[in-house]
């Protein structure tokens, strides 16, 4: 998919295409809250999946990620032909819309390695006045060693 160049540009318009189609061509309050992060185009020029995000409207609000996957299908059929009219393509490619979940994944990630950090630093605490169990010196050493 990632290899063709041809296909890397026209995912590139399509996914210019179908932001500005959502946000000022598509009469639907649902789609008010979507952002298209990245469309991919098969080889073949024949298959376009965009992917998508949606916010929530306040910060505290979980984002409807139903109503808008149920609005993105119903306006695909008017996305399509809107992308159709603007290339200049023999075949307007199918379109899938798909959630992307890179930022939640993302944001896991943040959320694991702030937890990592803040351990090593109550372990380098605990490590700095931490005395052996033993002896300074725990291997035997004979008269010769010394």
């Amino acid at each position: 998919m990632a290899d063709n160049p041809r296909a890397q540009r026209l995912a590139k318009q399509i996914q210019t295409i179908v932001a500005s189609a959502i946000e000022r061509e598509v009469k639907d309050p649902r789609l008010e809250l979507v952002t298209v992060t990245d469309t991919r185009v098969t080889g073949d020029l024949h298959d376009a999946t965009i992917y998508y995000t949606v916010r929530g409207r306040n910060i505290d609000d979980d984002p409807d990620y139903d109503q808008a996957a149920e609005a993105l299908h119903r306006a695909r059929g008017q996305i399509r032909k809107i992308v159709g009219d603007q290339l200049s393509v023999r075949f307007t490619p199918t379109i899938s819309f798909e959630r992307d979940t890179v930022p939640e994944s993302s944001a896991h990630m943040e959320e694991l390695l702030n937890r990592a950090r803040a351990r090593d630093e109550e372990l380098a605490k605990l490590r700095a006045n931490a005395k052996p169990a033993g002896d300074s010196d725990p291997y035997k050493r004979t008269g010769d060693d010394v």
